[in-house]
C-alpha cells in the first residue's frame, strides 16, 4: 500500500496495538537511557511497531537530540542547471547515508528559508549557497583552490591557451541574481587579468535569438578584436550560438563559444558546444559531511574539465 497520509501509522498507533502509553512507545523506539520499561513490553512495542510499517519521524527524533535529522538547503536564487542538481543529489545522497533528510528550498535573491520553517524543522544544519557564493563568506566553497573562481578561471585559459586576448563574457537578462552574476564577472576579470588578457567585454544577450543577435552585431561592431566568448552558462552559449547561425557568422573561425555547466543539449548543437563540467556531485557529498560536523575527508572533488567540442 502506497505510504499516504491516510495509511502512515502513527505512534499512537504502535500504543494502541502494544497497549502502552504513546510516551512508553516513544522511549522503545528511541531507546531513551534511564526508563524502567520491561524487556517483554519493549519487544510487545517493537513487534507492533514492525507490523504497522511505522516508521519515526525525523522531527519526533529531534524531541530526544534536540535537532532533527534534517539538513535544509536554500539555493538562493541560484541559476537552475546540470551543477545545481548534482550538488544537490550529491548532498541528498551523503546526507542518507548518515540517516538525515535534506529539504531545499529554491528561493529568490534576498530571499531565505522562512524562520517558521526553521522552528518547525528543528534543522541539524542551514546552507545558504547565497552567503557560500556572495556573501562575507564566499570562498568557503574552494574559491580560486577548487571552486567557482577555478572553474572560471578553467573556462578563460582553455581560450587563452589557444591564442584568444580579447574575450566577451555572455550573461543572460534574467534566471539569476544580480549578486551571483557579479561574482561570475569579478571572477572572469580576475582570471583575464592574471592570464595576461584585455580586460573582459561585458555582453547580456537576452533570453531569445533576435535580443542575442542585436547585442552581439553591437558588440562585434565596438570589440572588433573580441575573438571569443566566455557565457555564463550552456543555456546563454546556446542563445549565443543560435544569433550568430542567424547572422551567418562562423563559429568557431570567426569567433569562438565556450559555455559551462554542461548541459546535455551543448552535444546536440551544430557545432556541439565546448563547455566546462564540473564534478558538483562531489561537492555536495563534501558539503553535507562538513554541514553534519564529519571529517570531509581526503577525497577531492576532480579537477575541472573542459569537455573540448567543436565550437572553440
Amino acid at each position: 500500500m502506497a505510504d499516504t497520509p491516510a495509511s502512515r501509522a502513527t505512534l499512537r498507533d504502535v500504543a494502541r496495538e502494544s497497549h502502552v502509553s504513546p510516551a512508553t512507545v516513544s522511549f522503545v523506539l528511541n531507546e531513551t537511557p534511564g526508563q524502567s520499561i520491561s524487556p517483554e513490553t519493549s519487544q510487545r512495542v517493537r513487534e507492533a511497531a514492525r507490523r504497522l510499517g511505522y516508521r519515526p519521524h525525523h522531527i519526533a527524533r529531534a524531541l530526544r537530540e534536540g535537532a532533527s535529522r534534517t539538513v535544509l538547503l536554500s539555493t538562493a536564487g541560484l541559476p537552475s542547471g546540470r551543477s545545481l542538481d548534482s550538488f544537490i543529489s550529491g548532498l541528498e545522497d551523503e546526507l542518507r547515508s548518515y540517516d538525515h533528510a535534506l529539504l531545499v528550498a529554491h528561493g529568490r535573491e534576498g530571499g531565505s528559508i522562512h524562520p517558521e520553517v526553521i522552528d518547525a524543522f528543528a534543522p541539524r544544519a542551514i546552507l545558504d549557497l547565497g552567503v557560500v557564493y556572495t556573501g562575507d563568506d564566499a570562498g568557503w566553497e574552494g574559491g580560486w583552490i577548487d571552486g567557482l573562481a577555478a572553474h572560471v578561471f578553467a573556462q578563460l585559459h582553455y581560450l587563452a591557451d589557444r591564442g584568444h586576448r580579447e574575450i566577451a563574457i555572455a550573461m543572460p537578462t534574467t534566471g539569476v541574481t544580480a549578486r551571483f552574476a557579479s561574482l561570475r564577472l569579478d571572477h572572469a576579470r580576475e582570471a583575464a587579468r592574471t592570464l595576461g588578457l584585455r580586460p573582459p567585454v561585458e555582453v547580456d544577450v537576452g533570453d531569445d535569438r533576435d535580443d542575442a543577435g542585436a547585442a552581439l552585431t553591437a558588440m562585434r561592431m565596438r570589440h572588433p578584436s573580441v575573438s571569443a566568448i566566455a557565457a555564463f552558462d550552456d543555456n546563454t552559449a546556446l542563445i549565443a550560438l543560435s544569433a550568430l547561425a542567424e547572422l551567418r557568422v562562423d563559429v568557431p573561425s570567426e569567433i569562438a563559444v565556450i559555455g559551462f555547466d554542461d548541459d546535455r543539449y551543448g552535444a546536440l548543437w551544430h557545432p556541439c558546444l565546448t563547455t566546462v563540467h564540473i564534478d558538483a556531485e562531489a561537492y555536495g557529498r563534501r558539503a553535507a559531511r562538513v554541514a553534519l560536523g564529519r571529517d570531509p575527508g581526503t577525497t577531492q572533488p576532480a579537477p575541472t574539465q573542459i569537455i573540448r567540442r567543436d565550437s572553440a
